[in-house]
């Protein structure tokens, strides 16, 4: 019995690790708006220093912003994120950019090593089919919808990807992978940012409603860098 309770001691140390360390969901309305005003902070910081080349932001029907994505390892490994997702309107995604509708990215992966990192990842949606996954239901990236790395991308270099990935690492590994990871509709933030029930696609499409301060601010942002769709 002693061996027994030895021996399951590490596995619950491990679990209770990975928990503690996966990230703890904004609970009210004004950390929703620093999610927002992080994710333009990103947005624009990987564009003026040109990590994320323009001409692959006019190809892009929808963009998905996930400041500050969590990492960790014990053992086992877990992920998580949150950001905006904002498409652009009309038919065709020719239009202008949408009020933003908050995603959540969660996963977990095997590993051996011990650290943490943060990450902030763009995911740029380059197929309408991709788009109306990403807006319908859960969706895991690999498997549900294809993504492939995107930096030094330029137009007409996509690959036929559904997702070009774009990601700025800090911390203790070396790189990212978000394969495997799902990517699923944060209805809490977005109840709590519209004041009303809605889905995500009820959101980025038509003008069911206005973005608020900061959804307006990362708007204001995208119509300014990406303002037309090219083919």
């Amino acid at each position: 019995m002693k061996s027994l309770i030895k021996r399951s001691v590490p596995y619950l140390l491990i679990s209770t690790l990975v928990l503690l360390a996966l990230p703890m969901w904004a609970a009210d309305k004004s950390s929703d708006e620093q999610t927002l005003r992080n994710a333009a902070t990103v947005l624009e910081a990987m564009l003026s220093s040109k990590d994320i080349p323009g001409s692959v932001v006019a190809k892009a029907d929808c963009i998905i912003i996930l400041p500050s994505v969590k990492k960790f390892a014990f053992g086992v490994g877990g992920t998580g994120g949150r950001g905006p997702m904002s498409c652009r309107q009309g038919k065709n995604f020719s239009g202008r950019w949408s009020a933003p509708a908050m995603y959540s990215i969660g996963g977990a992966s095997a590993g051996f090593q011990i650290g943490g990192t943060a990450s902030d990842i763009i995911l740029l949606v380059m197929a309408p089919t991709a788009v109306d996954k990403v807006l319908d239901s859960k969706v895991k990236i690999g498997t549900d919808a294809t993504a492939a790395a995107g930096p030094g991308a330029s137009a007409g270099m996509t690959g036929g990807a559904d997702m070009l990935t774009y990601a700025r690492t800090k911390g203790l590994f070396a790189g990212i992978s978000i394969n495997g990871a799902s990517l699923d509709p944060a209805t809490d933030a977005n109840q709590r940012l519209y004041g009303q029930d809605l889905t995500a696609r009820q959101i980025v499409t038509g003008n069911t409603v206005k973005p608020t301060p900061a959804g307006q601010a990362l708007v204001s942002l995208l119509n300014s860098k990406g303002p037309k769709h090219s083919d």
